[in-house]
């Protein structure tokens, strides 16, 4: 019995270097994504409040930092991972079945998520 993540990708047959590869071509900086940072640079420096508003309000760039063959394996093996590369893998499994013709998945499918309230809700729930 392997990890959740592991029995998708062989379930959907995916293997996990086309993973890599579009996580790569994901998240790499595109110049859309430099001009982003420039506008918002420039408007922490300005006096003028309407700037700083407009430039938080803009779309937010792309990360620059796709997954690693050490985050795939670490996920592969049940190992924890930040949420942000949680988030990154499933782009990059999300574009892999867009290429096959399939339906997207949520972060649910993929990864066992911790109830909410984490440690708080089952000490609650043991004691009740």
């Amino acid at each position: 019995m392997g990890t959740k993540i592991e029995d998708f990708l062989k379930e959907k047959k995916i293997d996990p270097r086309r993973v890599l590869a579009a996580s790569a071509k994901i998240e790499r900086l595109q110049p859309e994504d430099r001009a982003i940072r420039l506008t918002k640079r420039l408007a922490r420096g300005s006096e003028d409040a309407a700037k700083k508003k407009d430039a938080a309000g803009a779309k937010k760039p792309r990360s620059g930092r796709p997954v690693t063959d050490r985050t795939l394996s670490a996920a592969l093996q049940g190992k924890p991972i930040s949420g942000p590369a949680k988030t990154r893998l499933l782009r990059a499994i999300n574009r892999v079945l867009e290429q096959k013709k399939q339906e997207k998945v949520d972060l649910t499918a993929i990864f066992d998520l911790p109830k909410k309230g984490g440690a708080a809700a089952e000490g609650a729930e043991a004691a009740g």
